[in-house]
């Protein structure tokens, strides 16, 4: 006991209770959201599960291929309009100790009937954040308003100017995919977020990517041995 008749060891116990509680309400609101994400999941006829490793490796550009101790969990597997989908929360971090930082996103990817060359679609500002991942220089359009909007990198300009097109650049400039971001790369296309994944958000990204994948040019498939009309 001090001058002041407090036991120091009473604040240890109170550190501890509090994080005891904290550790509880946290563990019970995790249980709640896996329960939500099962109920979602069974109501769709979709698979959820809790964890998948082979997810982390999956793809090569943002936000995948960065920091440490990578993670997909919450996924979410099944069919939209017959494609293969998944919806899940991917994580890394980056610094260490004090200055460790677990960074969150939601990735929603489409399954795509065969691969198509890389492509990327991200917010005009955000550019300088993002790794150069196709490499080359940005593509610019004639359309001011969706340079304004997007920046676009490809492994093939010529590819991009025809995936592109009037018809696309107009899907691309509605507010619902003002502000994405977009990948295709090989046999996927798929959208990230920041912040773990939100289950009200998953139609509507699905929509985007199938709206896209809907407007892909018949000749452009005819390129990689595709047939979308022979479907």
């Amino acid at each position: 006991m001090d001058g002041n008749g407090f036991f120091p060891g009473g604040i240890w116990i109170l550190f501890v209770v509090i994080f005891a509680v904290l550790a509880i309400i946290g563990w019970r609101a995790n249980k709640k959201r896996q329960e939500r994400l099962r109920a979602f999941a069974a109501q769709r006829g979709w698979v959820y599960t809790a964890n998948v490793p082979t997810l982390v490796n999956r793809w090569q550009s943002p936000p995948f291929r960065q920091g440490s101790s990578r993670r997909a969990s919450e996924v979410l597997t099944g069919t939209f309009h017959g494609e293969q989908i998944s919806s899940f929360t991917y994580t890394y971090t980056t610094g260490s100790g004090k200055n460790r930082t677990t960074h969150h996103y939601h990735v929603v990817s489409l399954h795509l009937p065969t691969a198509l060359p890389g492509l990327q679609l991200t917010p005009e500002g955000a550019g300088t954040a993002i790794a150069k991942f196709f490499g080359g220089q940005d593509i610019e359009f004639e359309s001011a308003a969706f340079n304004d909007a997007w920046r676009v990198r490809a492994s093939s300009a010529r590819f991009a100017y025809d995936f592109i097109h009037p018809r696309m650049m107009e899907r691309l400039l509605q507010g619902d995919a003002v502000g994405r971001s977009i990948t295709v790369e090989g046999e996927d296309i798929y959208l990230w977020a920041n912040g773990r994944q939100q289950l009200a958000y998953i139609d509507a990204y699905l929509n985007l990517l199938y709206g896209i994948v809907d407007r892909v040019p018949r000749h452009l498939w005819l390129n990689v041995g595709h047939d979308p009309l022979a479907e």
